[in-house]
């Protein structure tokens, strides 16, 4: 069974929705400029990541700034890269939904969740998405299963999507097991 089949967690349409709409900063300009350009230069990826640390410099922790380095690591395949921003990303939204650092230790009861309508708790879910997918993809699958279990704990709609990560799981065990 290959996680590679259950897609990025933070998609490019999910990624710009949540920077667009996501924090009460806002991204100076120059910032912005620097993502417009890591974007035009994708192919190019020395340039590319360049601008984006660039970027990073100018708006350290800016959600915008995260979610461009994640998506450049994870399509470029860097997933350890992609991993350590998953990270960040969680950090960003847990502080800014109120909740403590350590997602282990959040409560469906701490923040609305299932209210959809605020982009804080999605960008959290999403991050939370990403990190556990991208340690079942980096053979992590304990800690993988340990974010997608709480996931479902703070999502029990599952609007999210990370029963599919614990399917996915399942099936990896069932085909081990033949």
């Amino acid at each position: 069974m290959n996680l590679a089949g259950a897609g990025n967690p933070l998609s490019r349409s999910d990624g710009a929705l949540i920077a667009h709409m996501l924090l009460r900063e806002a991204l100076p300009r120059e910032a912005e400029d620097h993502l417009r350009q890591a974007g035009l230069l994708y192919h190019v990826d020395a340039v590319a990541e360049k601008h984006l640390h660039e970027a990073q410099a100018l708006a350290p922790g800016h959600a915008a700034v995260l979610i461009g380095l994640y998506r450049f690591y994870f399509y470029k395949g860097r997933l350890a890269e992609a991993l350590e921003v998953a990270k960040l990303c969680i950090s960003k939204a847990a502080h800014e939904n109120g909740l403590v650092d350590d997602w282990r230790r959040v409560s469906a009861g701490e923040a609305a969740f299932d209210c959809y309508e605020n982009i804080l708790p999605r960008f959290y879910l999403f991050s939370l998405k990403a990190y556990a997918y991208l340690q079942m993809r980096l053979g992590n699958l304990d800690e993988g299963r340990a974010a997608a279990s709480k996931l479902v704990e703070l999502d029990p709609t599952d609007k999210i999507g990370a029963r599919v990560l614990l399917d996915v799981l399942q099936r990896m065990e069932l085909d081990d097991d033949d």
